[in-house]
């Protein structure tokens, strides 16, 4: 029997989890919920979901807090993490992005589209699993374990910069325009200005440098970056 994917709901509004929770069970999924962080923090490194819906704002211990510590510890690093919240400002998303959400969603939100942000986490997860490595001249980047290697050293890179790589090392030598990078790290319905991708771009690029060698990535003016 295949097991069911495992969803946390952390949300201290009763009617908006009792309305998640019986769309997640109607879609066939196990779902498990907490009011408030410090349990939702409890659950998700016992249980270890397949994703995790996380509100911002939350009693005893806020949204933001849980991504920080799930992404501090190798066994809960990996959850793939959708961040509800009724700020809908473009810093508030940058900001629950680069703490280590994979995805945003600001309040009120539809049911429906939530869904289906879901069932995109769940395939990205599975997707990044089976994809044992992924390399670039010295450059190695594990899926599995999500570490990041230049000539046999560990590089240590935040979650927004990991993805990046992977994009990069997928479509080695294509130049990718700010506006696809921003499609396939950020998403589609998400807004965010086409700067914030040279900042990180910017930050990878200083983290593949941290240990010598020549710069990968390449500036092509007027039409967005490369690797190789």
């Amino acid at each position: 029997m295949v097991e069911r994917p495992k969803i946390l709901i952390v949300e201290d509004e009763p009617a908006q989890r009792e309305i998640l929770l019986y769309h997640l069970k109607k879609a066939g999924f196990a779902a498990l919920w907490a009011d408030n962080g410090e349990e939702g923090l409890l659950l998700a490194q016992e249980n270890l979901p397949d994703v995790l819906i996380l509100d911002w704002m939350l009693p005893k211990l806020s949204g933001l807090e849980i991504c920080r510590q799930l992404r501090a510890h190798q066994d809960t690093k990996h959850i793939p993490i959708i961040l509800l919240s009724a700020r809908s400002e473009e810093a508030d998303k940058v900001q629950g992005l680069d703490i280590g959400a994979d995805d945003y969603v600001a309040k009120p939100y539809s049911v429906v589209e939530l869904m289906a942000r879901v069932k995109t986490q769940l395939r990205r997860n599975r997707a990044s699993l089976i994809g044992a490595q992924l390399r670039f001249q010295d450059i190695v980047l594990d899926a599995t374990t999500h570490k990041v290697f230049r000539a046999g050293l560990e590089i240590k890179l935040g979650p927004t910069e990991f993805k990046l790589l992977t994009i990069f090392l997928e479509k080695q030598g294509r130049v990718l325009s700010r506006n696809q990078l921003l499609d396939q790290v950020w998403g589609r319905d998400i807004y965010i200005e086409s700067r914030t991708v040279d900042v990180h771009v910017g930050r990878l690029r200083k983290s593949l440098l941290q240990h010598g060698g020549d710069d990968p990535l390449r500036t092509v003016r007027g039409a967005g970056y490369a690797l190789g």
